[in-house]
């Protein structure tokens, strides 16, 4: 696993990432809280994002926002760039 995807919280563990999973009612957001939940359990980067279709390069930016918010950090909805009127 590459050093950049260590997940340092404590408050969640890999089936509590899964049943936060199983809550969700947006398909990104469980797919999201699932790949984290094989981060913890030392699946590779790789791995993980393929197996709930991410992309590699973005699972250590939900990482890094796990991380610093917690489960709060991976939103039901993420915007996709500026409003437009």
């Amino acid at each position: 696993m590459a050093a950049g995807v260590a997940i340092s919280r404590t408050d969640l563990d890999s089936a509590g990432l899964r049943r936060a999973a199983a809550q969700s009612r947006d398909a990104d957001a469980a797919r999201r809280k699932l790949a984290l939940a094989l981060v913890l359990v030392r699946r590779t980067r790789t791995e993980a994002a393929q197996l709930f279709g991410l992309d590699r390069q973005r699972l250590p930016d939900w990482v890094h926002r796990y991380n610093d918010l917690g489960i709060a950090g991976l939103p039901e909805s993420v915007p996709l760039g500026p409003k437009t009127s």
